[in-house]
């Protein structure tokens, strides 16, 4: 790697500027917007005077017309050059197409959904409202409150059941460890109705009442996997320097673990908690199972049915009718909107590194 030196440097010890060759100029970047924007109206100008009509002709033929202008431009460059350009149109290609289906669920929640949505649909309930009422009455308030309680306590416990089994597996490697990778590995696997029914068996049950508690132990269930084989990735990223270092200074090794290992890579432990609500927070069938559905706001998950967000979609799809159908949608597109922006803040954290 070039580096450019700074010698006006304070000090008398010049700054290291670091290059980076590799990476495209600005000119170079601008231009590659400029020409595929370019390639995009003439594109739209061929789709609207030909017979292949909507996004999927556009894309067909923005595809075609992008690899044209590629071997075009990578004729007069040499064999090595030519196939890093047409791998990087493929690369860039797939990862546009594997972006296209979350996009199209997206606008459809979003041209489906926008309909029963009105100034106080986050602030109230369903207790006075019909499914067939108008629907500027009702709201998801009590979906939202019971989804987020039961999340947290499937948090309260999973968060350190996850922790302490990665800095088993990655600090300890005790005899256990084959063990409990392999529990956490099974787990993975299991279907969510599958623990759904394993919660209804022995709790609901039991209590004879369906409940918050339920259902928050059957989120856990899914989560804790999740949680536990995240930590155990990022406390590998912790170098091996940093352990001897804390027992070169006498301390045990669980004090090592507690006091430098996980605080080094804190930040990767909120990503790997938010990664395992993300992952349980749009679960239905194990709480149509264990916590069922309640039309108002209930925060005491011990004592009988309580809503969340999934159970509120399934309910009012359940109804079949034009309104019930119109709130479902809105349902389901603010329950993208809290997963999309569970991963955006679990990727955000992740990228600032090993200490937040």
């Amino acid at each position: 790697m070039s580096t450019t030196l700074d010698t006006s440097a304070t000090m008398g010890y010049p700054n290291v500027v670091p290059q980076t060759p590799w990476a495209p100029a600005k000119d170079k970047r601008r231009q590659d917007w400029l020409i595929a924007a370019g390639i995009g109206v003439i594109a739209y100008a061929i789709v609207l005077f030909t017979g292949m009509a909507g996004p999927d002709g556009w894309a067909m033929t923005y595809f075609c017309l992008t690899l044209g202008f590629t071997l075009y431009r990578a004729r007069k460059i040499d064999a090595k050059q030519r196939k890093d350009a047409l791998m990087s149109l493929v690369i860039k290609s797939l990862g546009i197409l594997a972006f296209v289906p979350w996009l199209s669920i997206f606008f459809s929640l979003l041209q489906q959904g926008y309909k029963a949505l009105h100034l106080g649909y986050f602030f109230s309930d369903m207790r006075t409202t019909g499914p067939d009422d108008d629907l500027n009455m009702g709201g998801v308030l009590h979906a939202i409150t019971g989804s987020l309680v039961m999340v947290a306590m499937a948090t309260v416990v999973t968060l350190p059941l996850g922790i302490l089994s990665g800095a088993y597996l990655t600090e300890i490697r005790g005899r256990m460890s084959f063990l409990v990778r392999f529990v956490i590995q099974s787990m993975s696997g299991v279907p969510s109705i599958v623990a759904g029914l394993f919660v209804y068996a022995t709790v609901v049950t039991q209590m004879k009442q369906f409940s918050g508690l339920a259902g928050s132990m059957a989120l856990a269930v899914l989560m804790l996997p999740t949680v536990a084989r995240t930590s155990e990735e990022v406390l590998k990223l912790v170098p091996d320097e940093l352990r001897n270092a804390g027992y070169a200074l006498g301390s045990r090794q669980w004090r090592t673990a507690i006091m430098i290992v996980i605080p080094t890579v804190r930040s990767g432990l909120v990503t790997a908690a938010i990664l395992g609500i993300a992952r349980v927070v749009g679960e239905t069938a194990p709480l149509i199972l264990t916590s069922l559905y309640a039309p108002n706001i209930r925060l005491n998950p011990f004592s009988g049915p309580i809503a969340s967000l999934p159970s509120y979609v399934f309910g009012l799809l359940v109804q079949g009718t034009e309104y019930a159908v119109a709130r479902a949608w809105a349902g389901s597109l603010v329950l993208m909107a809290i997963v999309g922006s569970l991963f955006a803040l679990a990727r955000y954290i992740g990228n600032k590194g090993p200490r937040a």
